[in-house]
């Protein structure tokens, strides 16, 4: 799969500084943010590094907080900068910026509507080796079950840079899932425009749709190379908005092709799989198939390892495109 384009030819500093990881590209984004709003505040719960966030303390100590490995203060303290006007980005490991600090998170910051950005590294399976308490696999179903949430998904460090961006037009709090410290192939070009709310189509296709998000659409637009190889033709959707979700798209895509398979590096319950399929039992029952992590908690070991096999692959994706086209 070759590398998408930028447009103009030129590529930003950011780029090469991200090294094809999303955490990165987030806290190299936040920095900037950071020089551009005096009303910008890092809080880190021992993430600072994890997150890549040396620049901004360089730039501006004073605006960046450390509580510690201290998940529920990290989210206490940011919700308090809230009121008072500033922009708090939180910046933490996901499995337990989410899980250890939920009630935070549904009371000091969705429940008071507080303009809160949640940046969730190391998502799903990218720190397989550390095992089941270190995966993520659950954050999405929590996360959009909050009224007031926005929830994002980029699919590389491209994206994760233009979703921090666009959380200057989220007049409320944000979770924004990323990965480890594992590459993560670019899919969308350097000067993609990030518009919240709108999935983005990498390959057309009319026999079935694959609905992808995060560490799973690289896999998808694989999967979608090699299915046309054998005659079938894919249209692939980055879903990188899980809330507020692209109804429009999801409804254009089960009209027009034979049936909908969803991939992410998350549980099926809940996630993605489980969003797309409450709007089309709803909206337009259609043939579907989920790709996702079963119900159960992953072994250790390598991260390419651990998602082959519980089956969020390019390969598993094209098995489940041809087993619901029968």
């Amino acid at each position: 799969m070759n590398a998408p384009q930028q447009g103009n030819g030129a590529e930003p500093a950011w780029v090469k500084a991200a090294a094809s990881q999303s955490r990165l590209a987030f806290g190299l984004a936040v920095t900037e943010l950071g020089r551009r709003d005096e009303r910008v505040v890092a809080v880190g719960a021992d993430t600072l590094d994890l997150i890549g966030l040396r620049g901004f303390i360089e730039h501006t100590p004073a605006r960046v907080i450390d509580v510690g490995i201290a998940e529920q203060n990290a989210m206490g303290v940011a919700a308090g900068l809230a009121t008072t006007g500033l922009r708090p980005f939180v910046c933490g490991y996901a499995p337990f910026i989410t899980a250890r600090s939920m009630e935070q998170i549904r009371n000091e910051v969705a429940y008071a509507d507080q303009r809160v950005v949640i940046g969730a590294a190391a998502s799903g399976v990218s720190l397989a080796v550390s095992g089941g308490t270190h995966h993520a696999l659950e954050d999405l179903a929590l996360m959009r079950s909050l009224p007031n949430m926005t929830v994002l998904v980029p699919a590389d460090a491209h994206e994760a840079w233009h979703a921090t961006q666009a959380t200057d037009e989220v007049d409320g709090p944000a979770y924004i899932r990323l990965g480890g410290r594992v590459p993560e192939p670019p899919v969308t070009p350097v000067d993609a425009p990030f518009n919240l709310g709108r999935a983005t189509c990498l390959a057309e296709g009319s026999d079935v749709a694959v609905i992808a998000c995060g560490a799973l659409v690289a896999p998808a637009v694989a999967a979608a190379e090699e299915l046309a190889r054998q005659g079938v033709g894919a249209r692939v959707l980055n879903m990188s908005t899980i809330k507020p979700l692209d109804e429009d798209a999801i409804l254009a895509a089960a009209e027009e092709t034979r049936g909908v398979v969803t991939a992410e590096e998350h549980h099926l319950t809940g996630g993605l799989g489980g969003a797309v399929a409450e709007l089309l039992a709803v909206r337009r029952p259609t043939p579907m198939r989920l790709v996702g992590m079963p119900d159960e908690f992953a072994v250790v070991g390598p991260t390419d390892r651990i998602r082959a096999r519980y089956g969020m692959s390019a390969r598993h994706i094209v098995d489940a495109c041809l087993d619901l086209l029968g």
